[in-house]
């Protein structure tokens, strides 16, 4: 896991800092710049009205005695999407949009569940009654 963290430190600015200079002498330095900015700020206002329904969305079905396995699996989705969009860049901005898009959560909450799974039947992450603290 740490080989594939310390890889994306490395390939993602790269991708990056590529993409901003190819747009960069294609449209202007400017437009670039307004583009960036605009990215940042839409996705940030996505985030924050999609992550608010899925806050509340728990809560209702809290409320009801349910769990919200469902909304908090979005909810980390959207965050996550709201992040990629606020950091600078194409690369970002486009995954960070992904993340936002509904149609495009559910395979991702799908290989989330998967990987939760398999990690909890590894024994790599497990569940004691109390909490962690005992």
């Amino acid at each position: 896991m740490l080989r594939i963290i310390i890889a994306l430190l490395l390939i993602v600015p790269t991708i990056e800092i590529w993409l901003l200079i190819t747009a960069g002498k294609a449209f202007g330095w400017l437009p670039t710049l307004l583009t960036i900015i605009l990215t940042g700020v839409v996705g940030g206002w996505l985030a924050r009205k999609q992550g608010l329904q899925v806050f509340y969305s728990a809560q209702r079905q809290m409320r009801q005695g349910q769990l919200p396995g469902e909304a908090l699996l979005d909810g980390l989705i959207i965050f996550t999407g709201g992040l990629l969009l606020l950091s600078p860049g194409f690369f970002t901005d486009t995954l960070g949009i992904l993340c936002l898009i509904p149609m495009i959560r559910g395979p991702i909450k799908i290989y989330l569940k998967g990987w939760l799974w398999k990690t909890m039947q590894n024994g790599r992450i497990s569940f004691r009654r109390g909490g962690p603290w005992r």
